[in-house]
């Protein structure tokens, strides 16, 4: 079963009408692995409505969607050159032990946090927007965690989560699921380590496993504030992200680790890979030729 089939089931329930499909994406990479999944299911006759921020990198109107969009303060040339100042400065980072690879991380959850707040205030606390999107009473949202925004909004709506999700900062999609991840064989984020390490390695992911848990709620600190204002309940990031109803994991098993994995995750690698194009007229010369 392909993975638009398995999304249109989910949000059928064994209907052979269409349903209505919630989409919150990220900039970027993120946006463009997702888009072709999000295109084909608003083909196959599903309403698809897509919301982003009316400055970014690379989003836009979809084909086949409905695109929604909410003002964000910044435009998107300082968007670009606040990532590309950051981005430099965080790569730029020594990287030749572990403890600068332990500050290295934690640059990236700081510069994540100041970046993800901006969009989660600017969409989850306009009414107007959030009433419209009440009032399409979809079926379902699929969203990148990766900004808890669609996260927030998944919940707001009390509508089935799907998440699209790679390298989230601060492994939160396996605490919030509770996923079993031994220390001593599943290397955490950003270490470079493999699944074979020596005994220093492995008093060193110890380390990192058992600070996880306080980097993912610096991260979501403010984002957790928001949800807990617009909910009008005391709320959490990663509180409401355990009760996903599937994880889509664009990862390539043949590619990853071992590591345990949920019942609710599937490992989908290979959607920012494009269709491959015809051969030339030149190239098809050259293989007989050959």
């Amino acid at each position: 079963m392909t993975i638009v089939r398995l999304l249109v089931s989910l949000l059928l329930f064994g209907s052979v009408e269409a349903g209505k499909l919630l989409v919150i994406p990220t900039d970027g990479s993120h946006w463009l692995g997702m888009k072709p999944m999000v295109e084909e299911l608003g083909r196959r006759g599903n309403q698809v409505v897509v919301v982003i921020p009316d400055a970014s990198l690379s989003m836009g109107p979809s084909d086949h969607t409905t695109t929604l969009s909410y003002p964000v303060p910044y435009t998107k040339a300082e968007l670009h050159e606040q990532l590309e100042g950051n981005l430099t400065q965080i790569m730029s980072n020594d990287l030749s032990s572990n403890l600068s690879k332990f500050l290295w991380f934690f640059n990236q959850i700081i510069f994540f946090q100041k970046f993800i707040v901006k969009n989660a205030e600017s969409l989850l606390l306009d009414e107007d927007l959030m009433k419209k999107l009440q009032d399409y009473d979809f079926d379902a949202i699929l969203t990148d965690p990766f900004e808890p925004v669609g996260v927030i909004v998944g919940e707001y709506l009390s509508i089935p989560a799907i998440y699209v999700q790679i390298n989230l900062p601060c492994g939160i999609d396996t605490l919030a699921s509770q996923c079993p991840s031994p220390p001593s064989y599943v290397p955490q984020r950003n270490t470079h380590f493999t699944d074979h390490m020596n005994f220093g390695q492995r008093c060193v992911n110890l380390i990192r496993s058992l600070l996880q848990h306080t980097s993912c709620k610096v991260l979501h600190a403010n984002a957790d504030e928001i949800a807990t204002r617009l909910l009008r309940r005391k709320a959490s990031v990663m509180e409401i992200m355990s009760r996903a109803a599937l994880w889509l994991m664009r990862f390539d098993f043949a590619f990853e680790v071992p590591r345990p994995v949920m019942p609710n995750m599937i490992m989908i690698g290979g959607m920012a890979a494009k269709k491959p194009k015809p051969l030339s007229q030149n190239a098809d010369k050259f293989e007989r030729a050959a």
